[in-house]
């Protein structure tokens, strides 16, 4: 393999992955342009409530991706089959449970965000609305991650520029011509949720590479597989608390210093979700060739998936970080039109950035122990950046408030690269372990 092969898996999958966080960009700068900076937490804080939710799940894309590629790898038309139908069901499950808690959910994270009360209007407004879309969402996470896997990357592109399209046109119509407000911003993502999966849908039945054939009760809940998907996810969950942990924490921190801030901050979430889903591109890449090694046993592919992942990771970055540099203030501005936030959001997004070079290589080299099913590293990993996160949260913000929370993050993020890097040794004797068993 070389790097053209690796390209043209990592460039279709960069494109599809970006217009996840464009969706909460169009979202941000749609409100932005309203009159209130209000609009815009109201929106961050609803934002943050379905992160909270849906990446907790979001192992269901990660793992089903990587089991996928195994099975593709293998051939084994069975084992594809089972890597779509399980996570289904945990999905569907999970997604009606969240909407039969949506009260009581709505409360505890209104109560631990804290924002004032016309902030506390808009994210409840949103919230209503967003979460019945909820068994949707984490059903379209299996799909893609499936799609992915078996590497139909031309499929799950098409899905996610056709319903993410549709989400952006909707909010733009909904609150620009109608005036529909925070409400629109939500139905228009609730729409496209329900129109990604019934695409979804479709798309599986046609791009599948095997006959469906339904697998017994026996086979989908068989003990030992269905105890490695679960020790799989259970890793992946408690990696995603982590994160999750942070994001709060740096949300509730940044409320504190006030609904400007708070609007700043969420605008610099943004541009900072969009530099992660660059990598994100190529992290699936990664995932996607290493578990087809480890399925086919292919020792080549291995090590020159993990050397391409270590090279495209800094190329990445040094892109990323030249053009966000040349072009911060226009960027900003692309996000709202309120001259305190453009101000507080220039100021405090230079810390942005250092961003691409500290997490190029946790980003992309994440996807290479998801791809080996190899989580306890990533789990690891992440539960030293993030007590190293709330260190330094402690520590730096009383003394540099805004910079203080900035400087916390960045160095979380360095974490996030260093103590997943230091596994690599740990992942290749894995590798080979297995492959000497087979």
């Amino acid at each position: 393999m070389n790097y053209r092969t690796y390209l043209a898996l990592a460039i279709p999958l960069t494109i599809s992955t970006m217009t996840t966080p464009l969706l909460g960009a169009v979202d941000t700068a749609v409100v932005g342009r309203l009159s209130d900076p209000a609009y815009i937490g109201g929106v961050a804080v609803g934002a943050l409530i379905f992160n909270t939710l849906y990446w907790l799940f979001g192992f269901l894309r990660v793992s089903t991706s990587a089991f996928a590629a195994q099975a593709n790898g293998a051939n084994s038309s069975e084992q594809g089959i089972l890597a779509l139908s399980r996570p289904f069901l945990i999905a569907l499950t999970v997604g009606l449970i969240f909407i039969m808690l949506q009260v009581p959910i709505q409360r505890a994270a209104l109560a631990i965000v804290s924002p004032d009360a016309a902030v506390s209007q808009f994210a409840v407004e949103y919230f209503t609305i967003r979460i019945w879309g909820a068994p949707f969402t984490l059903m379209n996470y299996v799909i893609l991650g499936w799609l992915m896997g078996m590497a139909k990357i031309k499929h799950s592109l098409s899905l996610q520029i056709i319903t993410n399209v549709l989400n952006m046109t909707l909010a733009i119509l909904f609150v620009e011509v109608f005036s529909f407000g925070v409400k629109g911003v939500a139905a228009s993502t609730l729409i496209a949720e329900v129109t990604a999966f019934s695409l979804g849908l479709l798309i599986v039945s046609k791009a599948s590479p095997f006959k469906w054939k339904t697998p017994s009760v026996g086979i989908l809940f068989d003990t030992a597989s269905v105890k490695k998907m679960f020790n799989v996810n259970k890793d992946l969950f408690i990696r995603t608390i982590c994160l999750l942990v942070v994001i709060n924490l740096f949300t509730a921190k940044g409320a504190s210093f006030g609904t400007e801030f708070l609007a700043a901050n969420a605008v610099l979430f943004q541009i900072h979700y969009i530099m992660a889903y660059f990598f994100d591109g190529f992290a699936n890449a990664s995932s996607i060739l290493v578990g087809k090694a480890v399925g086919s046993q292919n020792r080549s592919l291995y090590i020159q998936t993990l050397s391409l992942s270590r090279k495209w990771a800094v190329i990445v970055a040094f892109v990323i970080a030249g053009v966000y540099a040349a072009f911060l203030e226009p960027i900003v501005k692309l996000f709202t039109t309120l001259p305190s936030v453009i101000t507080l959001a220039t100021e405090y997004g230079v810390w942005l950035i250092l961003y691409p070079f500290v997490a190029c290589f946790g980003l992309v080299m994440y996807g290479a122990f998801t791809g080996a099913t190899y989580i306890v590293p990533i789990r690891n990993s992440m539960i030293y950046a993030m007590l190293l996160y709330i260190g330094a949260q402690v520590v730096a913000t009383p003394i540099w408030h805004n910079h203080g929370l900035w400087l916390a993050f960045i160095l979380y993020t360095v974490g996030r690269s260093v103590f997943l890097v230091m596994y690599l040794p740990s992942l290749n004797r894995r590798f080979l372990s297995q492959q000497n068993a087979a």
